[in-house]
Protein backbone atom coordinates (compact mmCIF):
# COMPACT_ATOMS: atom_id res chain seq x y z
CA UNK A 1 0.00 0.00 0.00
CA UNK A 2 0.92 3.36 -0.97
CA UNK A 3 0.21 5.67 1.06
CA UNK A 4 -2.79 5.54 3.97
CA UNK A 5 -4.53 8.93 4.88
CA UNK A 6 -4.28 9.84 8.62
CA UNK A 7 -6.92 8.21 10.69
CA UNK A 8 -7.26 5.17 8.28
CA UNK A 9 -7.43 1.86 10.03
CA UNK A 10 -4.55 -0.01 8.29
CA UNK A 11 -6.21 -3.69 9.61
CA UNK A 12 -9.24 -3.11 7.65
CA UNK A 13 -7.36 -1.26 4.73
CA UNK A 14 -4.97 -4.27 4.20
CA UNK A 15 -7.75 -7.24 4.30
CA UNK A 16 -7.55 -8.09 0.99
CA UNK A 17 -4.42 -7.59 -1.62
CA UNK A 18 -5.08 -4.98 -3.88
CA UNK A 19 -2.91 -2.24 -3.97
CA UNK A 20 -4.44 0.98 -2.89
CA UNK A 21 -2.62 4.22 -3.70
CA UNK A 22 -4.34 5.74 -0.53
CA UNK A 23 -6.91 5.45 2.23
CA UNK A 24 -8.94 7.79 4.28
CA UNK A 25 -11.33 7.72 6.54
CA UNK A 26 -15.01 8.81 5.18
CA UNK A 27 -16.75 7.90 8.88
CA UNK A 28 -16.11 5.26 11.56
CA UNK A 29 -15.92 2.22 9.98
CA UNK A 30 -16.20 3.54 6.68
CA UNK A 31 -13.11 3.89 4.44
CA UNK A 32 -12.56 4.47 0.95
CA UNK A 33 -9.39 3.18 -0.83
CA UNK A 34 -7.90 4.29 -4.53
CA UNK A 35 -6.05 1.77 -6.45
CA UNK A 36 -4.58 1.89 -9.76
CA UNK A 37 -3.68 -1.49 -11.73
CA UNK A 38 -2.97 -3.03 -15.14
CA UNK A 39 -5.38 -4.65 -16.88
CA UNK A 40 -6.19 -6.97 -19.77
CA UNK A 41 -6.86 -3.72 -21.77
CA UNK A 42 -5.01 -1.25 -20.30
CA UNK A 43 -4.52 1.18 -17.00
CA UNK A 44 -7.47 0.87 -14.76
CA UNK A 45 -8.16 3.42 -11.70
CA UNK A 46 -10.80 3.00 -9.08
CA UNK A 47 -12.35 3.04 -5.55
CA UNK A 48 -13.53 0.87 -3.09
CA UNK A 49 -16.09 2.36 -0.44
CA UNK A 50 -15.24 -0.28 2.52
CA UNK A 51 -17.71 -1.14 5.54
CA UNK A 52 -17.24 -2.69 8.68
CA UNK A 53 -20.82 -4.20 9.22
CA UNK A 54 -19.21 -5.83 12.63
CA UNK A 55 -19.37 -1.63 14.04
CA UNK A 56 -23.32 -1.06 15.46
CA UNK A 57 -23.01 2.69 14.31
CA UNK A 58 -22.62 1.35 10.90
CA UNK A 59 -25.17 0.29 8.41
CA UNK A 60 -26.01 -0.05 4.48
CA UNK A 61 -29.34 0.64 3.04
CA UNK A 62 -31.19 0.24 -0.29
CA UNK A 63 -31.54 4.25 -1.32
CA UNK A 64 -34.09 4.98 -4.09
CA UNK A 65 -35.95 7.78 -5.42
CA UNK A 66 -39.28 7.27 -3.76
CA UNK A 67 -41.06 5.65 -6.86
CA UNK A 68 -39.72 1.90 -8.09
CA UNK A 69 -40.42 3.82 -11.71
CA UNK A 70 -38.44 6.67 -11.23
CA UNK A 71 -34.49 7.63 -11.22
CA UNK A 72 -32.31 9.75 -9.37
CA UNK A 73 -28.67 11.01 -9.66
CA UNK A 74 -26.50 9.10 -6.86
CA UNK A 75 -25.57 11.86 -5.16
CA UNK A 76 -29.27 13.57 -4.75
CA UNK A 77 -30.25 10.04 -3.23
CA UNK A 78 -27.25 9.65 -0.96
CA UNK A 79 -27.95 13.49 0.51
CA UNK A 80 -31.72 12.76 0.90
CA UNK A 81 -31.11 9.60 2.78
CA UNK A 82 -28.07 10.99 4.80
CA UNK A 83 -25.27 8.36 3.72
CA UNK A 84 -22.13 8.89 4.15
CA UNK A 85 -21.22 7.42 0.87
CA UNK A 86 -22.96 5.14 -1.82
CA UNK A 87 -22.49 3.53 -5.26
CA UNK A 88 -25.39 3.31 -7.85
CA UNK A 89 -27.08 -0.25 -8.20
CA UNK A 90 -28.46 -2.71 -10.14
CA UNK A 91 -29.22 -2.32 -14.55
CA UNK A 92 -32.57 -0.63 -15.41
CA UNK A 93 -35.21 -0.15 -18.03
CA UNK A 94 -33.14 3.14 -19.50
CA UNK A 95 -34.14 2.68 -23.06
CA UNK A 96 -37.45 1.54 -25.18
CA UNK A 97 -37.27 -0.97 -28.36
CA UNK A 98 -41.22 0.08 -28.59
CA UNK A 99 -42.60 2.88 -30.43
CA UNK A 100 -45.04 5.27 -28.07
CA UNK A 101 -43.94 2.84 -24.72
CA UNK A 102 -42.49 5.39 -21.86
CA UNK A 103 -39.09 3.70 -20.29
CA UNK A 104 -39.75 3.46 -16.79
CA UNK A 105 -36.26 3.57 -15.39
CA UNK A 106 -37.98 0.81 -13.13
CA UNK A 107 -34.74 -1.64 -12.49
CA UNK A 108 -34.39 -5.62 -13.70
CA UNK A 109 -33.80 -7.19 -9.99
CA UNK A 110 -35.99 -7.38 -6.68
CA UNK A 111 -35.79 -4.88 -4.25
CA UNK A 112 -35.82 -4.64 -0.52
CA UNK A 113 -35.87 -1.33 1.76
CA UNK A 114 -35.51 -1.00 5.23
CA UNK A 115 -37.10 -4.74 5.59
CA UNK A 116 -39.87 -3.59 2.53
CA UNK A 117 -40.18 -6.01 -0.59
CA UNK A 118 -40.89 -2.83 -3.39
CA UNK A 119 -40.70 -5.39 -6.21
CA UNK A 120 -39.90 -8.54 -7.97
CA UNK A 121 -37.73 -9.41 -10.70
CA UNK A 122 -38.43 -9.52 -14.50
CA UNK A 123 -38.19 -11.98 -16.75
CA UNK A 124 -34.56 -12.85 -17.27
CA UNK A 125 -35.35 -12.39 -21.20
CA UNK A 126 -36.17 -9.13 -20.39
CA UNK A 127 -33.51 -7.61 -18.60
CA UNK A 128 -31.02 -4.88 -19.30
CA UNK A 129 -27.33 -5.76 -18.65
CA UNK A 130 -24.25 -7.98 -20.26
CA UNK A 131 -24.65 -11.69 -20.20
CA UNK A 132 -24.55 -13.71 -16.82
CA UNK A 133 -22.70 -16.17 -15.91
CA UNK A 134 -24.39 -19.74 -16.46
CA UNK A 135 -26.93 -20.25 -13.83
CA UNK A 136 -27.35 -16.52 -12.87
CA UNK A 137 -30.79 -15.02 -12.96
CA UNK A 138 -32.46 -11.67 -12.13
CA UNK A 139 -33.63 -13.18 -9.42
CA UNK A 140 -29.97 -12.76 -7.63
CA UNK A 141 -29.40 -9.84 -4.58
CA UNK A 142 -26.91 -9.06 -2.38
CA UNK A 143 -27.99 -8.28 0.95
CA UNK A 144 -28.08 -7.50 4.48
CA UNK A 145 -29.99 -9.33 6.54
CA UNK A 146 -31.64 -8.39 10.01
CA UNK A 147 -28.76 -10.13 11.77
CA UNK A 148 -26.53 -7.36 9.52
CA UNK A 149 -24.68 -9.33 7.85
CA UNK A 150 -24.16 -9.54 4.54
CA UNK A 151 -25.12 -12.52 2.02
CA UNK A 152 -26.20 -13.46 -1.72
CA UNK A 153 -29.47 -15.36 -2.35
CA UNK A 154 -32.07 -15.26 -4.84
CA UNK A 155 -35.67 -13.51 -4.21
CA UNK A 156 -38.67 -15.43 -5.72
CA UNK A 157 -42.22 -13.57 -5.57
CA UNK A 158 -45.04 -15.76 -4.23
CA UNK A 159 -48.39 -13.83 -4.57
CA UNK A 160 -51.81 -14.96 -5.88
CA UNK A 161 -55.22 -13.24 -6.33
CA UNK A 162 -57.85 -14.98 -5.12
CA UNK A 163 -61.68 -14.77 -6.08
CA UNK A 164 -64.98 -16.56 -6.18
CA UNK A 165 -63.41 -18.85 -8.65
CA UNK A 166 -60.48 -19.46 -7.00
CA UNK A 167 -56.91 -18.55 -6.86
CA UNK A 168 -54.91 -17.20 -9.85
CA UNK A 169 -50.90 -16.82 -9.16
CA UNK A 170 -49.04 -13.37 -9.61
CA UNK A 171 -45.89 -13.29 -11.72
CA UNK A 172 -44.89 -9.69 -11.09
CA UNK A 173 -45.00 -7.37 -8.74
CA UNK A 174 -44.07 -3.54 -9.64
CA UNK A 175 -41.73 -5.06 -12.56
CA UNK A 176 -41.49 -3.14 -15.66
CA UNK A 177 -41.88 -6.44 -17.82
CA UNK A 178 -44.17 -9.85 -17.38
CA UNK A 179 -43.97 -12.97 -18.80
CA UNK A 180 -46.58 -14.44 -21.49
CA UNK A 181 -49.68 -15.18 -19.90
CA UNK A 182 -49.46 -13.30 -16.44
CA UNK A 183 -50.94 -11.32 -14.18
CA UNK A 184 -48.79 -8.43 -12.50
CA UNK A 185 -49.38 -6.40 -9.37
CA UNK A 186 -48.68 -2.94 -9.19
CA UNK A 187 -48.97 -0.69 -5.46
CA UNK A 188 -48.56 2.72 -4.67
CA UNK A 189 -44.68 1.96 -4.74
CA UNK A 190 -44.72 1.79 -8.64
CA UNK A 191 -45.23 5.76 -9.28
CA UNK A 192 -46.99 7.01 -11.77
CA UNK A 193 -45.31 6.26 -15.35
CA UNK A 194 -47.17 4.14 -17.78
CA UNK A 195 -47.97 0.42 -16.97
CA UNK A 196 -47.92 -0.14 -20.70
CA UNK A 197 -44.40 -1.56 -20.58
CA UNK A 198 -45.14 -4.60 -18.47
CA UNK A 199 -46.78 -5.90 -21.45
CA UNK A 200 -44.30 -5.74 -24.08
CA UNK A 201 -41.24 -8.20 -25.35
CA UNK A 202 -41.99 -11.70 -24.71
CA UNK A 203 -40.47 -15.04 -22.53
CA UNK A 204 -37.29 -15.10 -25.57
CA UNK A 205 -36.73 -12.09 -26.86
CA UNK A 206 -37.17 -7.88 -24.48
CA UNK A 207 -37.75 -5.82 -28.29
CA UNK A 208 -40.64 -8.31 -28.90
CA UNK A 209 -44.13 -6.34 -29.53
CA UNK A 210 -46.48 -5.43 -26.96
CA UNK A 211 -49.55 -7.99 -26.53
CA UNK A 212 -53.01 -6.65 -27.85
CA UNK A 213 -54.45 -8.79 -25.69
CA UNK A 214 -54.65 -7.16 -21.98
CA UNK A 215 -56.76 -6.01 -19.26
CA UNK A 216 -56.33 -3.97 -15.89
CA UNK A 217 -58.36 -4.15 -12.59
CA UNK A 218 -57.67 -1.82 -9.63
CA UNK A 219 -58.95 -3.88 -5.96
CA UNK A 220 -59.30 -1.64 -2.98
CA UNK A 221 -60.13 -3.05 -0.05
CA UNK A 222 -61.12 -6.50 -1.07
CA UNK A 223 -63.27 -5.18 -3.87
CA UNK A 224 -62.94 -4.76 -7.63
CA UNK A 225 -63.36 -0.91 -7.94
CA UNK A 226 -62.59 -0.52 -11.63
CA UNK A 227 -61.58 -2.39 -15.09
CA UNK A 228 -59.78 -1.51 -18.03
CA UNK A 229 -58.86 -2.97 -21.55
CA UNK A 230 -55.47 -1.56 -21.50
CA UNK A 231 -52.84 -0.65 -18.69
CA UNK A 232 -53.11 2.53 -17.34
CA UNK A 233 -51.24 5.29 -15.84
CA UNK A 234 -51.31 7.98 -12.87
CA UNK A 235 -50.38 7.73 -9.56
CA UNK A 236 -51.97 4.61 -7.61
CA UNK A 237 -53.83 5.43 -4.44
CA UNK A 238 -52.06 4.02 -1.07
CA UNK A 239 -53.86 0.96 -0.13
CA UNK A 240 -55.10 0.17 -3.91
CA UNK A 241 -53.76 -2.75 -6.08
CA UNK A 242 -54.04 -2.22 -9.90
CA UNK A 243 -53.55 -6.15 -11.38
CA UNK A 244 -52.42 -6.08 -15.33
CA UNK A 245 -52.89 -9.00 -16.85
CA UNK A 246 -51.72 -9.76 -20.66
CA UNK A 247 -52.24 -13.19 -22.65
CA UNK A 248 -54.02 -15.81 -20.67
CA UNK A 249 -53.64 -13.50 -17.63
CA UNK A 250 -55.86 -10.85 -19.18
CA UNK A 251 -58.64 -13.36 -20.34
CA UNK A 252 -58.49 -14.49 -16.47
CA UNK A 253 -58.79 -11.48 -15.50
CA UNK A 254 -61.32 -10.25 -17.48
CA UNK A 255 -63.75 -12.34 -15.57
CA UNK A 256 -63.45 -9.49 -13.04
CA UNK A 257 -66.52 -7.42 -12.77
CA UNK A 258 -66.70 -3.97 -10.88
CA UNK A 259 -67.81 -5.17 -6.67
CA UNK A 260 -66.39 -8.25 -6.89
CA UNK A 261 -64.95 -9.58 -4.18
CA UNK A 262 -60.61 -10.14 -4.76
CA UNK A 263 -57.67 -10.53 -2.48
CA UNK A 264 -53.94 -9.65 -3.19
CA UNK A 265 -51.49 -11.62 -1.47
CA UNK A 266 -47.30 -11.11 -1.94
CA UNK A 267 -43.77 -11.77 -0.83
CA UNK A 268 -40.62 -12.36 -2.19
CA UNK A 269 -39.79 -15.74 -0.88
CA UNK A 270 -35.66 -16.03 -0.35
CA UNK A 271 -33.97 -19.36 -1.55
CA UNK A 272 -31.37 -19.38 1.07
CA UNK A 273 -31.42 -17.33 3.98
CA UNK A 274 -33.90 -18.08 6.96
CA UNK A 275 -32.75 -14.61 7.92
CA UNK A 276 -34.90 -11.22 6.92
CA UNK A 277 -33.08 -9.07 4.54
CA UNK A 278 -32.83 -5.59 5.61
CA UNK A 279 -31.86 -4.59 2.78
CA UNK A 280 -31.17 -5.96 -1.21
CA UNK A 281 -30.89 -5.08 -4.67
CA UNK A 282 -30.35 -7.07 -8.01
CA UNK A 283 -26.83 -8.40 -9.24
CA UNK A 284 -25.55 -10.70 -11.18
CA UNK A 285 -23.05 -12.64 -9.01
CA UNK A 286 -19.50 -13.51 -9.87
CA UNK A 287 -17.86 -14.53 -7.15
CA UNK A 288 -19.09 -16.95 -5.10
CA UNK A 289 -16.93 -18.53 -1.70
CA UNK A 290 -13.69 -16.42 -2.89
CA UNK A 291 -13.94 -18.19 -6.69
CA UNK A 292 -14.60 -16.54 -9.69
CA UNK A 293 -18.05 -17.93 -11.48
CA UNK A 294 -17.35 -20.45 -14.68
CA UNK A 295 -18.90 -18.34 -17.81
CA UNK A 296 -17.62 -14.53 -16.86
CA UNK A 297 -17.17 -12.85 -19.59
CA UNK A 298 -13.03 -12.10 -20.43
CA UNK A 299 -13.56 -9.79 -23.57
CA UNK A 300 -15.48 -7.24 -23.07
CA UNK A 301 -14.18 -4.29 -21.22
CA UNK A 302 -16.01 -1.44 -19.47
CA UNK A 303 -16.81 0.64 -16.67
CA UNK A 304 -17.81 -1.01 -13.87
CA UNK A 305 -19.43 -1.36 -10.71
CA UNK A 306 -19.88 -3.99 -8.16
CA UNK A 307 -20.76 -5.03 -4.65
CA UNK A 308 -19.38 -7.91 -2.56
CA UNK A 309 -18.18 -9.01 1.12
CA UNK A 310 -16.08 -10.41 3.37
CA UNK A 311 -15.36 -11.70 7.06
CA UNK A 312 -18.95 -13.71 7.02
CA UNK A 313 -20.88 -10.97 6.20
CA UNK A 314 -19.05 -8.63 8.37
CA UNK A 315 -17.50 -6.49 5.77
CA UNK A 316 -19.06 -4.89 3.00
CA UNK A 317 -17.37 -3.74 -0.43
CA UNK A 318 -18.77 -0.92 -2.79
CA UNK A 319 -16.43 -1.18 -5.83
CA UNK A 320 -16.62 1.77 -8.43
CA UNK A 321 -13.89 2.29 -11.60
CA UNK A 322 -12.93 5.59 -13.29
CA UNK A 323 -15.48 6.35 -17.10
CA UNK A 324 -12.60 8.31 -18.49
CA UNK A 325 -12.42 6.44 -22.04
CA UNK A 326 -9.36 8.60 -22.78
CA UNK A 327 -7.42 7.03 -20.18
CA UNK A 328 -8.96 4.12 -18.34
CA UNK A 329 -9.56 1.00 -20.27
CA UNK A 330 -12.26 -0.48 -17.84
CA UNK A 331 -12.47 -4.29 -16.71
CA UNK A 332 -13.94 -6.86 -18.27
CA UNK A 333 -16.43 -8.93 -15.57
CA UNK A 334 -13.87 -12.12 -15.49
CA UNK A 335 -11.54 -8.74 -13.99
CA UNK A 336 -14.27 -7.55 -11.69
CA UNK A 337 -15.07 -10.65 -10.20
CA UNK A 338 -10.15 -10.92 -9.26
CA UNK A 339 -10.52 -7.36 -8.52
CA UNK A 340 -13.42 -7.88 -6.05
CA UNK A 341 -11.17 -11.23 -4.67
CA UNK A 342 -8.24 -8.53 -3.87
CA UNK A 343 -10.04 -6.15 -2.05
CA UNK A 344 -10.98 -8.74 0.83
CA UNK A 345 -14.62 -10.28 -1.16
CA UNK A 346 -15.34 -13.72 -0.61
CA UNK A 347 -18.80 -13.45 -2.54
CA UNK A 348 -19.31 -10.67 -4.78
CA UNK A 349 -22.11 -9.44 -8.10
CA UNK A 350 -21.63 -7.05 -10.90
CA UNK A 351 -24.28 -4.41 -10.90
CA UNK A 352 -25.22 -1.48 -13.70
CA UNK A 353 -21.76 0.02 -15.08
CA UNK A 354 -20.85 2.41 -18.39
CA UNK A 355 -22.27 5.91 -17.44
CA UNK A 356 -23.98 4.87 -14.53
CA UNK A 357 -20.93 4.14 -12.13
CA UNK A 358 -20.88 6.36 -9.63
CA UNK A 359 -19.56 6.44 -5.99
CA UNK A 360 -19.91 9.12 -3.54
CA UNK A 361 -18.97 10.24 0.03
CA UNK A 362 -19.62 12.70 2.54
CA UNK A 363 -17.01 13.54 4.95
CA UNK A 364 -17.81 15.29 8.14
CA UNK A 365 -18.03 18.79 7.69
CA UNK A 366 -19.20 19.06 4.31
CA UNK A 367 -22.92 19.72 3.49
CA UNK A 368 -23.19 17.54 0.41
CA UNK A 369 -21.92 14.23 -1.47
CA UNK A 370 -19.10 14.71 -3.63
CA UNK A 371 -18.24 12.42 -6.63
CA UNK A 372 -14.99 10.45 -5.72
CA UNK A 373 -14.90 8.48 -9.59
CA UNK A 374 -14.89 10.35 -12.90
CA UNK A 375 -18.22 8.56 -14.26
CA UNK A 376 -17.82 8.60 -18.24
CA UNK A 377 -20.50 10.71 -19.22
CA UNK A 378 -20.47 14.75 -18.95
CA UNK A 379 -22.52 13.94 -15.78
CA UNK A 380 -24.18 11.66 -13.27
CA UNK A 381 -26.93 9.55 -14.59
CA UNK A 382 -29.87 9.20 -13.32
CA UNK A 383 -30.35 5.56 -11.54
CA UNK A 384 -33.03 3.47 -10.69
CA UNK A 385 -31.55 2.76 -6.77
CA UNK A 386 -28.18 3.19 -5.24
CA UNK A 387 -26.48 0.91 -1.91
CA UNK A 388 -25.89 3.78 0.88
CA UNK A 389 -23.74 3.21 3.65
CA UNK A 390 -24.40 4.64 6.63
CA UNK A 391 -22.15 6.02 10.24
CA UNK A 392 -23.40 7.48 13.11
CA UNK A 393 -20.26 7.48 14.58
CA UNK A 394 -19.12 10.70 12.85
Amino acid sequence: MAATVAGASPAAAAAGTLPYDEVETVARGVLLGQFTLTASHGTVTGYVLTADLADPRVRVGLLTPGSVAAREEVSGLADAAGAVGAVNGDFFNISEEHAGVTPTGSSDGPEIAAGRALKAAVPDSQRFGPAMAPGDTTKDVIGVGADRRARLDSLTLEGSLRTRDGSLPLTGYNQYALPEGGIGAYTSDWGAVSRQRAVCGSDTSRAAACSTDTYEVAVRRGRVVSVADAPGAGAIARGTTVLVGRDAGADSLSALHVGDRAAVSEHLAASGTRVPFAFAVGGFPVLRGGAPLAGLDTKTAATRTAAGFGDHGRTLYLLALDGNAESDAGLTVAEVADVMRRAGADDAVNLDGGGSTTLVTRSPGQPASQVRNHPSGVAERPVANAVGVFSTGR
